[in-house]
């Protein structure tokens, strides 16, 4: 009897994080194998089901213009003597899905408003650390818009910020990088990528601090280097989950590690879960990397199987089973060994 454990980031639109993992452990104990279901996220949309807490929900600004209601959660401090954590999802409240996807989108419109009106609520409420989840962003504002809401640096004051970043891109490249997939022409590009320039020296006059300088400051369109004006240490979003859920006790005991995510291409190895899950395993247990569909050619490395469902049962199956087609794929691979 061998050991799985299921440590997915989410399929998006089809299933999340812990759906996908629970699905994987059906799998390995449909032949007698133990698993443990460890739903993983990389500081995008998913992140809130990584942690506990009281589940919330405010009114605040969408990205272009309009009232949304956005969740977030608000953690109990480990002792009475501390101070609650709150967790923060940008994307509830900027995100692209908000906006109506890339062809909804006002690229040169969009604004982080409401994620600075969700951290400004946060602390209202007494959070002593608040988290902010900086993925999946309709946003390439460079976080003036969340600084904006925010109003002064004395507002955040005493509190621990900390930017959750699925990426390492810098400030100044987030437009080139991902303003594309947030519907912008490539003249667009240009002027957002101009308005984080202005921004940059901005915020290095006003607050000291060239975030240029900074890897990962272009998460979430530049939202984390906004926040790292106001004194936000950033961190990678999978390594904090990671962290949280003792993923490293947890491969140590594995036979076998699943992973996947919706599309597997080269940025699932760049900050993403897949390419921590990989990091984190170094070698010592096979992984089974089952995605919704991938890129041609995208990975070789050693002990790492890739399985398209797409390429597999083809894309209607893919999107309306992926459950069910997730558990069966770990049963043969499983059987296989």
């Amino acid at each position: 009897m061998g050991h799985l454990v299921a440590a997915p980031d989410k399929f998006r639109g089809t299933a999340d994080a812990s759906q996908a993992a629970s699905a994987a452990a059906r799998g390995a104990r449909r032949v007698g194998w133990t698993a443990a279901e460890i739903p993983l996220a990389d500081g995008g949309d998913g992140l809130l089901s990584a942690f506990g807490g009281e589940l919330r929900c405010d009114e605040v600004t969408g990205p272009l213009g309009m009232p949304v209601s956005a969740q977030w959660k608000l953690a109990p401090g480990a002792s009475s003597r501390d101070s609650p954590t709150a967790v923060i999802e940008m994307a509830n409240a900027s995100g692209l899905s908000i906006a109506g996807g890339d062809l909804g989108n006002d690229p040169m419109k969009a604004s982080t408003t409401g994620t600075g009106q969700l951290i400004l609520r946060a602390i209202s409420l007494g959070a002593g650390r608040v988290i902010v989840g900086c993925g999946g962003s309709a946003t390439t504002d460079g976080g003036a818009g969340a600084l904006e809401a925010i109003g002064s640096p004395e507002a955040v004051r005493g509190v621990e910020l900390v930017a959750a970043c699925d990426v390492t891109t810098g400030f100044l490249d987030s437009a080139k990088v991902f303003a594309p997939q947030k519907g912008a022409t490539p003249a667009q590009v240009e002027a957002l990528t101009a308005r984080l320039e202005r921004l940059s020296d901005r915020y290095r006059a006003d607050f000291g601090l060239d975030v240029t300088a900074l890897p990962g400051a272009g998460a979430a369109g530049g939202l984390a280097g906004g926040l790292a004006a106001l004194g936000a240490e950033l961190v990678s979003g999978f390594e904090l989950v990671a962290g949280f859920v003792h993923l490293d006790e947890h491969l140590a005991l594995a036979d076998l590690v699943m992973t996947g995510e919706g599309y597997l291409d080269s940025q699932s190895f760049s900050g993403k879960v897949v390419g921590g899950v990989v990091r984190h395993v170094a070698g010592r247990a096979p992984i089974l990397c089952i995605v919704g569909d991938a890129a041609a050619g995208e990975s070789d490395t050693v002990g790492l199987e890739i399985v398209s469902l797409v390429a597999r049962f083809g894309r209607e199956r893919a999107r309306s089973e992926v459950l069910g087609l997730l558990e069966d794929v770990v049963v043969q691979h499983i059987s296989a060994l």
